[in-house]
């Protein structure tokens, strides 16, 4: 079986723990503990997320002249090279010598009259108080946007179009070497009139990231793993129930926190209607369940037969707002 797995930030860093070298190490070896069985018994590609990495990156940044810092392009390189290494070397620990792994820096092209640079809405680096704020963005071009009390640089976050990439990372797959590719939604690139690409300052969703990854690999799973068992229905109510088992159009008739549970449920959808596989959302100890469709919310075109699985009820979905911890 062909297996895309997705970590969250919460593989990397826990809520609230400092970001330091040791803290990510740690939490890695967590993460490669939870994958080895999988890695064991299937072919594996892994994407991870990368927003506290570019925040700090973003944050030392913030101590050059506007002409000396780094470009958002080359920061989401930097994170992919250190993550990809973690995740390599932790992993391939775990696992039978000679098992090869690769780490591939991963350009994803999006367009560059994608309706998301006109409106930049993701958030990176620090918060600022407004007056710095409001100096920053004129010293360097930034756009801007309130952080409750305080404000914060926002970039574009366009959709992912194609990856770059791809047809070494299909190339190392079928050659059974584990890859991890397509970091925090992959390094964005545009055409240029001449021919080839340009980095953008730009962050790409990387759930949405993920799923174009799982399809163009035509993945037969496609796991994202978080920090919560699944997807709820009425999430923060006395009713809430986790959603077990669904369809695309189950999950469309449900509203979803933006810029946590939604765009998962969003890729798992993407996914499953371009692809014959299934998707999963649902916590990292749990992945091994999750592939064997017993954990997780299990998104697929078809409900799942059998007792391992049990829908919290479909007749009971409706329209109202579910998150994610």
């Amino acid at each position: 079986m062909r297996v895309v797995a997705a970590l969250g930030g919460n593989a990397l860093l826990r809520r609230g723990q400092p970001m330091t070298a040791e803290n990510q190490r740690a939490n890695v070896r967590i993460a490669a503990r939870a994958l080895r069985p999988i890695a064991l018994e299937h072919d594996l590609v892994l994407t991870h997320g990368n927003g506290p990495q570019v925040g700090l990156l973003a944050l030392q940044n913030a101590a050059y002249r506007p002409d000396e810092g780094y470009p958002l392009d080359v920061l989401d390189a930097e994170t992919e090279g250190m993550i990809g290494y973690l995740l390599a070397q932790e992993l391939g620990n775990l696992l039978p010598s000679g098992r090869a792994m690769a780490s591939i820096l991963t350009r994803i092209a999006v367009d560059r009259d994608d309706p998301a640079f006109q409106h930049p809405t993701k958030p990176i680096g620090p918060v600022y108080e407004s007056e710095e704020a409001q100096r920053l963005a004129a010293e360097r071009g930034w756009a801007i946007a309130p952080d409750g009390p305080m404000w914060r640089r926002v970039v574009p976050s366009p959709q992912p179009r194609a990856i770059l990439e791809i047809g070494v990372i299909d190339l190392l797959v079928r050659e059974k070497v584990i890859v991890v590719c397509a970091g925090g939604g992959g390094i964005p690139v545009v055409g240029i009139p001449e021919g080839g690409y340009v980095g953008v300052e730009a962050v790409i969703d990387k759930d949405y990231a993920g799923a174009l990854l799982a399809t163009l690999l035509h993945a037969d799973a496609f796991l994202m793993l978080t920090d919560v068992d699944a997807a709820y229905e009425g999430w923060g109510t006395p009713d809430a129930q986790p959603i077990r088992d669904a369809t695309p159009d189950d999950l469309e008739r449900l509203e979803f926190a933006a810029g946590s549970m939604g765009p998962k449920v969003e890729a798992a959808c993407r996914f499953v209607r371009a692809n014959s596989g299934f998707a999963a959302i649902g916590a990292l100890a749990d992945a091994p369940k999750m592939l064997r469709r017993e954990a997780g919310t299990i998104v697929s075109r078809r409900p799942i037969a059998g007792p391992s699985v049990r829908s919290p009820g479909r007749e009971r979905m409706r329209p109202r707002t579910v998150a994610a911890r």
